[in-house]
């Protein structure tokens, strides 16, 4: 076995270094980005569309050539790690072919792909962890559904269950909330929990401000460089959020003359995108003392996706 590399630091899930992609027609899509995310850890990844957050994805999976820069995954060099199936990718809705006609059950299977042999032939090993798989989101008794007849959370939990049945133990989720209502969106959440703490590591991309204090606990703010990497109580900040989103936010502050009628300062600043907001509450004098909530949240239940129905 590799002995661990002295710069690679124990329990190390996700690290780039000096990470740098420039395209053919000169186009620099990410700049020395650097950061680490332990093993055990949800990350959001966050910024405008455009900032390199496709990109990054694309390097991580060796689908762009770095032209400076390393990826490194559990310890490992990328190539190898992807070579192991170590890695599993969710992608967004606008990637996938709707109208290619595959079965529920057959997108699971894909991702038992990397175990199989050269002809593709599923072992019994191999159907039980698809079922396994779809049994985890609640999508059993769609399995000889075509993928294309299903609502958009459905899409969704399906390319969730080819990645646990990949067995990867990194995920990489694109945008996962898009098309999706609020109880789909925090049944996910709960499941990316449960993933966690079964040691896996996931990085989340995502616009929806509101649901990252919710359950991430460390943020990557880009904006074709990393801004800010770290825990998420230090990375999320109004400040930053500032930076990395520039005037595509918009801000509502209610000030404590229009919340009530005593002498408590305390006002509310509403933070917005496109999708949920993020809400910091704190002393109008001191932003500092503000503190992260999460917005239109719906409480959800264990590490089990609930029936899908029409979400």
């Amino acid at each position: 076995m590799r002995a661990r590399q002295a710069s690679e630091p124990a329990g190390s899930g996700i690290r780039a270094e000096g990470l740098s992609v420039v395209y053919r027609n000169g186009n620099v899509a990410l700049s020395d980005a650097t950061f680490s995310i332990p093993t055990a850890t949800i990350c959001a990844l966050v910024g405008i569309n455009g900032s390199g957050k496709s990109t990054l994805f694309k390097a991580i999976m060796g689908l762009v050539p770095l032209a400076r820069g390393s990826v490194s995954i559990l310890g490992q060099a990328a190539g190898r790690a992807l070579a192991r199936n170590t890695i599993a990718y969710v992608p967004q809705n606008e990637e996938v072919d709707w109208n290619f006609p595959v079965l529920v059950e057959d997108v699971v299977m894909m991702g038992r792909y990397g175990h199989m042999g050269f002809l593709r032939r599923a072992s019994a090993l191999d159907r039980l962890k698809v079922d396994e798989a779809l049994a985890r989101v609640n999508m059993g008794e769609y399995r000889h559904r075509q993928i294309g007849e299903l609502s958009g959370g459905q899409k969704k939990r399906v390319f969730l269950a080819r990645a646990l049945a990949q067995e990867g133990r990194v995920i990489l989720l694109d945008e996962p909330f898009t098309g999706v209502d609020v109880t789909t969106e925090d049944a996910i959440i709960d499941l990316l929990k449960s993933l966690r703490d079964e040691g896996r590591v996931m990085l989340v991309s995502t616009h929806n401000l509101g649901s990252v204090p919710q359950f991430c606990d460390q943020v990557v703010l880009v904006n074709r460089k990393v801004l800010d990497a770290g825990k998420t109580e230090a990375v999320f900040t109004q400040q930053n959020l500032e930076q990395a989103f520039g005037g595509t936010l918009r801000f509502h502050v209610l000030d404590s003359n229009e919340l009530h009628d005593d002498d408590d300062q305390r006002q509310v600043t509403v933070i917005s995108d496109d999708e949920r907001p993020f809400v910091l509450y704190g002393d109008s004098d001191d932003e500092t003392t503000a503190h992260a909530e999460p917005a239109g949240h719906v409480q959800a239940g264990a590490d089990r996706l609930q029936p899908p129905g029409e979400s």
